[in-house]
């Protein structure tokens, strides 16, 4: 095995020096294509595939990759690849001219070239181009994945995106529909009358979430200064400035593991609206996801992993304390103290810790005995205060907040309050989280006095949800993990 792995080693140099000793003959006759500096196209493979019956018999030009290459003494036939797909060109020597063709002869597999000619069928009915000239815009010096078995080692896809990007169409497609996910989102929300802002990505304090953020320095102003973990606190201060509907898509980052549901920078959005409620948003987003659905898939039922999800049905709703009773069989309203909560934790093998109260043992055994079981889409509702510090409090319970959470395929995808408005209250619930961090929280909220600040001037009644983009993208792609909607993942550094 080692010696069929020194040999492959030694064959792939040979290739590579190949490649170089094309690349200077080249140089050397004058013709660097590194020198051409553009090329007018006027077609692409899809396009000219769709609109045969009118391109038929007429000149185009396209641009793309040689992926595949048949040369069969005077005539030839090389497949190209661009953005929209693969067409197939057919290279005559007759036809080209005897130097250029001898030239093309030597283009590799992975070479980027020029094609102008004419669209025909070939016998066998395949739309093809009939090539009059073949221009090579880029020498390929690498050597592309074989052919057959392709890319299929997922971590050299993740470092190597662009190599994956070229010889897996199914990624590619992944990533035009997550383009146009976000186009659709940003299109129903333009069409509520909801402004997009930009909010700053560096802050002083990192609020908003539960979650450790990343730190860095500014050195001009030797100040300490965090990357943002959520868009909130900046987004509801803009709500008290009176634009009543904002939203932001944005960048976020959180310095906590990898997983197939975390990467620790990630795609956010976030929307708050002033005289609506967490119900409002319910709505709201429930109607984002059959809009954005059809829109991109066509269809609102769609198939995950195996199991259809049909976003046409109105989203079931349940509160956290029902959706425990029912798949653990606790039912924590006749749980009246904390020591009772934590007695019922240890009799189901549910590990805590000693700062936590009654509401923090209520959401682990949801995220114990309910998270696996909600597969269709659920709103989860109205979650304890103590891990809840910036929703409003249940006018008929206190301990409990106007918050819910939206759950598809075992995941949560969104995350949603009836915005808590009172800064007196605020005050008290940063407090108590400056009290967790100060026990050894690392993930607990600090003390935000500017925004409690914008509060007292007064923010409306508002609704507010983040929607974590990357999972709504694997939910319409069904990808497995969130490292397949992501260009660029985190990853381990190789030199470690």
């Amino acid at each position: 095995m080692a010696e069929e792995k020194i040999q492959a080693e030694q064959d792939l140099n040979e290739l590579l020096k190949i490649k170089r000793a094309k690349l200077n003959e080249l140089k050397e006759n004058g013709k660097d294509p590194f020198q051409i500096m553009k090329y007018n196209v006027t077609h692409h493979s899809a396009d000219i595939s769709a609109d045969f019956d009118n391109l038929e018999g007429k000149m185009v030009s396209i641009a793309g990759r040689i992926m595949s290459k048949r040369v069969m003494g005077k005539a030839s036939f090389i497949s190209i690849r661009d953005v929209k797909g693969n067409i197939q060109s057919y290279v005559k020597k007759d036809v080209v001219g005897e130097e250029p063709y001898a030239e093309f002869k030597k283009y590799d597999i992975g070479d980027i070239v020029g094609i102008t000619g004419e669209v025909f069928k070939t016998h066998t009915e395949e739309i093809s181009i009939k090539a009059s000239e073949v221009v090579l815009l880029t020498k390929s010096l690498q050597i592309l994945p074989e052919k057959f078995h392709g890319l299929k080692d997922t971590d050299t896809r993740y470092r190597q995106r662009y190599v994956d990007l070229i010889v897996n169409p199914e990624v590619r497609d992944t990533f035009v529909k997550r383009s146009l996910i976000i186009r659709e989102i940003r299109n129903y929300l333009d069409g509520l009358n909801f402004i997009e802002v930009e909010t700053p990505v560096l802050v002083p304090n990192a609020g908003g979430a539960a979650a450790r953020p990343f730190f860095t320095h500014h050195n001009a102003l030797d100040e300490d200064l965090h990357l943002r973990i959520s868009l909130e606190l900046y987004l509801k201060r803009l709500i008290v400035g009176g634009l009543e509907r904002v939203y932001e898509i944005g960048r976020v980052f959180r310095n906590e593991g990898l997983s197939v549901r975390h990467n620790p920078e990630f795609t956010l959005l976030e929307l708050y609206q002033a005289y609506t409620d967490y119900y409002g948003m319910m709505d709201l987003v429930e109607e984002l996801f059959r809009t954005v659905a059809l829109k991109v898939l066509g269809t609102t039922t769609i198939s995950y992993d195996g199991v259809e999800i049909d976003l046409s049905k109105p989203f079931e709703r349940m509160t956290m304390l029902d959706a425990v009773k029912k798949y653990s069989g606790i039912d924590f309203n006749t749980v009246e103290t904390e020591e009772e909560a934590k007695a019922l934790a240890k009799e189901h093998h549910i590990k805590f810790e000693d700062r936590h109260k009654k509401g923090d043992i209520i959401n682990l055994f949801f995220e114990e005995f309910v998270e696996e079981k909600l597969i269709q889409p659920t709103f989860i509702m109205d979650h304890p205060v103590e891990i809840s510090p910036l929703a409003k409090r249940k006018p008929t319970d206190p301990n409990f907040t106007e918050r819910f959470e939206l759950f598809v395929t075992k995941r949560e995808m969104a995350n949603a309050f009836s915005e808590l408005n009172d800064p007196i209250d605020q005050r008290g619930r940063f407090e108590a989280q400056e009290a967790l961090r100060a026990a050894g929280d690392d993930e607990a909220n600090s003390m935000d006095e500017d925004f409690l600040n914008a509060l007292e001037y007064g923010m409306p009644p508002t609704g507010g949800i983040g929607i974590g983009i990357d999972r709504f993208v694997m939910l319409l792609t069904d990808s497995a993990a969130i490292r397949d909607v992501l260009l660029f993942p985190t990853m381990k550094s190789l030199e470690k």
